[in-house]
């Protein structure tokens, strides 16, 4: 048997476009034991699986040889005890205390482009931003300098050019030993030298400087995508109160261990997941959700971190290690899904390893043919070749669809709606059918009374009464029925001799008073049922649901109708799918009484009493329909579905979501949030399309300008490095997206 491939993490500074990715993975798939290498810009990070044990060292010297800076991240394999190493390891990221962190310092004390003194830091504290600044200021003072002594100007250009093309040429070379000859670096390299030595030494100089503002604005807009979803970690306060000894002690909220007690002041973050084990308040879960009105939460609810607590002094049952509360699983499965490619993307990269050979040829043919064939001038059209290479340099195109998924994926993360890497993002939008479960899916997932039906007394005494007999069950039915009574803030005396009947219902006596609480056949066998009444029971029986008759003194008093309700936007949901033309259907093992009443009322058809395995078998059948199919459920009891669904959609609350057994994840139970994963789709794919045609769009212009001596070396230069900061502009638009 096959063991289960290990994944070492590493995060990476100073890598900031797709053509740097590219050369890493490149350079450490070519180690030996290295099966897979997974690099994501946007999350600063590298994932390399190995079969067996991983030279750690070799990782990172190959890398550092390459310019950037690497640290040692995490561990991870398959299984139980791998993920109880991946918190150990969490839990110190950022803390190596050997090998990595000294190769990482020597990275970035380098003199290479891209490095970084540490993954993270502050772009204008990078060497990236000195080595820009030093080489301009070398250029302007050469201008001056050439002004005054008009036979120095040559050479002092040419000092200038070098402080600059050094590090691009060294950069240009270790890529290359380390298996990419056609990088950035090298046809900047050769642009660069071939412009000296037919003498356009001052331009050549002016093209570096605008090269490395080029790349010093790349780097800082993908920055701002790294720090978009980067942001959700830092809304977790840095420090918590616990209760320890009888008073209240200040932690750091990273050492928090599951069970202790954690004491929210008003107005303070919440610093952990937990459990309310005291007091209520309003909690505002704007930062994590997005959602606008305050929830009022008390004994038994949920919270999460990051969340404010508004009005009330609550106390907390941390129920997740920080390391894996909701906000660190989410940043986690992001920076994840962020390293595996789309399918746009893997064809753009195939289509760049070929373009770039191809635009040193038809560089290479420019310079040559005309002079050869036509009897050109051999440095105009040789000028002409290396404004060619600058025009080709295929930055901005191989960055179009990467700097768009990882915008896509973090927005769509900080909305509660998570995919699983590029390829789900994109799958989206061919989505034309969606089937749903029903029970905490399209319903809350537990019974609301819906109906109160008094019979000789008001509808108030009916629910107290019911409610008396139902004290300490914790039956869901007895739960629905004791939150109305609260809710409605009716009386709840105690029951006596109160003793559940099996199969029947329950009875005792309140307050003087033979009550039963039971079905309408149990309560027939202890009072007279009148027609009327018999008929209300049908009644609610044909809307789905659930009803108990209340029995006083062997007379009916009242009738409690429980029903599991739609979600308060379960309609609007559907209907948002129908106006995007993809077709909406209900599974689920419930009767099909209930199912027929529940999908009528939210417009949407519905096959019920079916087990796992059926609603296997519809999804297939919907997909030789010729439909894509998405299915939506808790992503455990639909697991067969959920598998066979062209995309699996795992809808859960905070800790409980399903993340680990579907494509998608739903991290609030909207279902309006269905269609807002089609519609971001949609959105990341037009802006692809954009993209890749102003990518490609300025090229053909500036390419046809040249060859027709209209531009030359500077507009080339701009052409690439103007694409490129356009084209990720144009993709961190999807950060504001709003859905």
């Amino acid at each position: 048997m096959t063991s289960p491939l290990a994944q070492t993490r590493f995060k990476i500074g100073g890598m900031d476009c797709a053509s740097c990715a590219a050369k890493i993975d490149t350079a450490v798939r070519r180690l030996d034991g290295v099966a897979d290498v997974s690099v994501s810009v946007t999350g600063a990070s590298m994932t390399v699986s190995h079969g067996g044990p991983l030279n750690d060292d070799r990782v990172l010297r190959q890398v550092a040889r390459l310019g950037y800076g690497i640290v040692k991240a995490e561990v991870r394999t398959d299984g139980p005890a791998a993920k109880a190493h991946d918190r150990a390891d969490r839990d110190h990221e950022g803390h190596d205390h050997g090998g990595g962190r000294q190769i990482a310092k020597e990275a970035a004390g380098s003199s290479h482009l891209h490095s970084h003194a540490a993954p993270g830091q502050a772009w204008w504290r990078t060497r990236r931003a000195a080595l820009t600044l030093a080489c301009a200021a070398a250029v302007l003072a050469a201008y001056g300098i050439g002004h005054l002594l008009p036979s120095a100007e040559r050479w002092v250009f040419l000092a200038a050019l070098l402080v600059g093309l050094v590090p691009i040429a060294r950069r240009a070379l270790m890529a290359a030993l380390a298996g990419t000859p056609f990088s950035i670096e090298m046809l900047m390299t050769i642009a660069a030298a071939g412009a000296v030595m037919i003498n356009a030494t001052e331009e050549a100089a002016a093209v570096v400087v605008l090269f490395l503002i080029g790349e010093l604005l790349e780097g800082v807009a993908a920055g701002r995508a790294r720090a978009s979803i980067q942001g959700l970690a830092d809304l977790v306060p840095k420090t918590a109160l616990v209760e320890r000894g009888g008073g209240t002690v200040e932690v750091p909220a990273d050492q928090l261990g599951v069970g202790e007690v954690i004491v929210v002041r008003p107005g303070d973050r919440i610093p952990a997941d937990g459990e309310i084990v005291e007091g209520s308040s309003d909690i505002d879960e704007a930062p994590v959700t997005g959602e606008s009105t305050p929830k009022r939460k008390g004994v038994a609810d949920t919270v999460f971190a990051g969340t404010i607590n508004s009005d009330g002094v609550l106390k907390v049952r941390v129920t997740a290690a920080a390391s894996d509360n909701t906000i660190a699983r989410v940043v986690r499965l992001v920076e994840e899904a962020q390293e595996a490619k789309a399918p746009t993307e893997r064809l753009i990269d195939r289509f760049s390893r070929t373009y770039t050979p191809g635009v040193l040829a038809v560089g290479a043919l420019v310079a040559v043919l005309p002079p050869l064939i036509a009897g050109g001038d051999w440095n105009e059209w040789i000028y002409k070749g290396l404004a060619i290479l600058l025009i080709g340099c295929p930055c901005a195109l191989v960055i179009s669809t990467p700097a768009a998924i990882a915008a896509g994926l973090a927005t769509g993360a900080r909305r509660g709606l998570l995919m699983k890497g590029g390829a789900v993002l994109e799958g989206f939008r061919r989505i034309t059918a969606v089937a749903f479960d029903k029970t905490g899916t399209l319903t809350a997932g537990k019974p609301v009374v819906t109906d109160i039906v008094a019979y000789g007394r008001d509808e108030r005494s009916v629910l107290a009464l019911t409610a008396a007999l139902e004290q300490g069950s914790s039956h869901p039915l007895a739960a629905a029925i004791l939150d109305r009574a609260s809710a409605a803030k009716a009386p709840v005396p105690p029951a006596l001799a109160a003793r559940a009947i099996s199969g029947r219902g329950v009875e005792g006596s309140v307050g003087g008073v033979a009550v039963f609480l039971g079905s309408g056949a149990a309560a027939g066998e202890r009072a007279d049922v009148t027609e009327p009444q018999r008929l209300a029971v049908d009644s609610l029986n044909s809307q789905g649901k659930t009803v108990s008759v209340l029995v006083a003194d062997g007379v009916v008093a009242g009738l409690i109708a429980m029903r599991d309700e739609p979600r308060p936007d379960a309609a609007a949901g559907i209907a948002a799918l129908k106006a995007e033309g993809i077709r909406a259907v209900m599974l689920t093992g419930d009767n099909r009484r209930t199912a027929q009443a529940i999908a009528a009322s939210l417009g949407i058809e519905a096959r019920a009493e079916l087990l796992p395995q059926d609603k296997q078998r519809i999804v297939g059948e919907l997909q030789r329909e010729g439909l894509k199919v998405a299915k939506v459920g808790d992503g455990i009891n639909d697991a067969p579905a959920l598998a066979a669904a062209d995309i699996g959609i795992a809808m859960g609350g905070g800790t409980d979501v399903a993340l680990e057994t579907a494509d998608a994840a739903i991290l609030h139970g909207r279902v309006l949030d269905v269609a807002r994963m089609v519609r971001l789709s949609r959105a990341v794919m037009a802006n692809i399309g954009q993209n890749i045609t102003v990518a490609l769009g300025l090229k053909a212009v500036f390419l046809v300008t040249t060859i027709s001596g209209i531009t030359g070396l500077w507009p080339a230069i701009l052409a690439d490095t103007g694409a490129t900061v356009l084209v990720t502009a144009n993709a961190m638009r999807l950060l504001r997206w709003r859905g």
